[in-house]
């Protein structure tokens, strides 16, 4: 034995020595635990090896990424002078910029509210408006809805106020240099059509409020048809109409509506259409299409709405004098108030008081026909004997005087002191346009016509 290799002995001895104490079939347990540990210390190496690959690729992305800057970044202090603004001279160039303001005159509104709303301060401005001969209108002509424009400096100084008298009236008020100075001024408006559409639901109203149309262009429809169609009780849900009508803008501003001049009703699946033409005292008058005139001597009912709450008849239970008796008018329903129209061109042949009429109106139209209209609450101002009224005037409102159980208009229709129905009689119409106004209305009827009927295919395919 080598003296130089004692551990190298000494090793195999030692496991020779074990060897040979430690039975077979425990050594071969031994060999398999040691042999699945050296497996699994294999696998653990791969393992952390894989994962580490990764981290190899950054590091070697950073160490050759370009234009690396790897030496100390030099710092510098910059000192600069920034001057400040000018006070007094920014608070001059507010003071002479100019601000417009724009309000509408609210219900209870005084002159200093809508000033103050408008900025303007200044006193001097303030007693102008109040003391001069046109301006000092404002103060009286405050309405509700009615615009006010202002243009003023930074520190609340007028410079020109415009007020709104009429839709096309204004007065202006302007400062020059010895003060201020009030005009009136007639703004030129823009007319063009209005075209709009709209479907019944529940009522006409209803319907037009829906379409945002005004209430003054739905009465004027239901009176260019109520010798076709009667609006208290013809009704369908689903109907609708196209109507086209005048409109005046103050720059691009709708401020006015006027007459319809076209208009479209379909009633139960029935279509029925209305050209306007003007006659040569400036009205508007209402032909089909093909210039039969709509206009009938006679309104069919003198409410624009109502419903019939008592109908004509030979003999019928009288509720308050409890005994039948005949009833030669109808009863129309409607709240104390309402307005009660002529239903024709006529004079005035009584208005006072009549026994269970209560307040009553006798009109005496061509042809030997009258009309009554009883239990009014009140007439109509200034209404005497004598007077001429037209077709549509307003004469007197509803109510409840004489023998009445509620507010409603009894309305009779005689002829030649014969009394008649006045739901079912026949009412006469207007001659149809001719001459030279037919070639004139001719032409307004066909650009109308094809207007309404573009109308009414555009919004059959919206439906669509």
């Amino acid at each position: 034995m080598d003296i130089n290799e004692p551990n190298q002995h000494h090793a195999e001895f030692n496991y020779s020595t074990k060897q040979n104490l430690i039975p077979a079939y425990e050594q071969s347990a031994i060999l398999a635990q040691i042999a699945d540990k050296a497996e699994r210390k294999l696998k653990l190496r791969w393992i952390l090896a894989i994962s580490c690959l990764p981290l190899f690729g950054i590091y070697a992305a950073f160490g050759i990424a370009p234009q690396t800057m790897t030496s100390t970044i030099a710092t510098a202090t910059v000192v600069e002078e920034i001057a400040l603004p000018d006070v007094a001279n920014t608070q001059a160039s507010i003071a002479e910029q100019h601000f417009w303001y724009k309000d509408h005159v609210r219900r209870d509104d005084t002159l200093n509210n809508l000033l103050s709303r408008l900025n303007v301060h200044n006193r001097d401005a303030i007693n102008f408006i109040r003391s001069d001969a046109v301006a000092s209108e404002i103060t009286s002509a405050l309405k509700p809805s009615h615009n006010m424009e202002a243009q003023t400096d930074g520190d609340g100084n007028l410079i020109s106020l415009e007020y709104q008298l009429d839709t096309d009236q204004f007065i202006n008020v302007t400062q020059t240099p010895s003060g201020y100075s009030a005009s009136k001024v007639t703004h030129k408006l823009e007319s063009r059509p209005i075209l709009k559409s709209a479907k019944i639901k529940s009522s006409l109203f209803g319907a037009t409020d829906d379409a945002n149309i005004p209430d003054s262009v739905a009465i004027q429809v239901a009176e260019m048809f109520e010798s076709q169609i009667d609006f208290n009780t013809d009704l369908r849900r689903g109907d609708h109409f196209n109507v086209i009508y005048e409109g005046s803008y103050d720059e691009g501003e709708l401020v006015k509506t006027g007459d319809v001049l076209a208009a479209e009703f379909v009633n139960n699946g029935k279509t029925y259409q209305a050209v306007g033409y003007r006659d040569a005292t400036g009205e508007m008058q209402y032909y089909t299409p093909d210039g039969k005139s709509l206009h009938k001597s006679f309104l069919r009912s003198p409410l624009e709405f109502t419903r019939v709450s008592s109908s004509f008849s030979t003999g019928r239970f009288h509720p308050i004098l409890q005994r039948i008796k005949a009833h030669q008018g109808v009863d129309l329903a409607a709240p104390t108030g309402t307005r009660v129209k002529a239903s024709g061109d006529a004079i005035v042949d009584f208005v006072g008081q009549k026994g269970g009429y209560g307040n009553v109106i006798v009109l005496k139209h061509e042809n030997g026909v009258s009309t009554v209209y009883g239990h009014l609450s009140r007439f109509a101002d200034g209404l005497h004997r004598g007077e001429k009224v037209a077709q549509g005037d307003v004469i007197g409102f509803v109510g409840m005087t004489g023998l009445a159980t509620g507010p409603h208009l009894h309305y009779e229709f005689m002829v030649n002191g014969e009394h008649r129905d006045p739901m079912t009689v026949a009412l006469p119409k207007a001659d149809p346009i001719t001459g030279q106004n037919k070639v004139a209305f001719d032409a307004i009827s066909r650009e109308l016509t094809a207007q309404i009927d573009l109308l009414g295919n555009s919004n059959i395919a919206a439906l669509e």
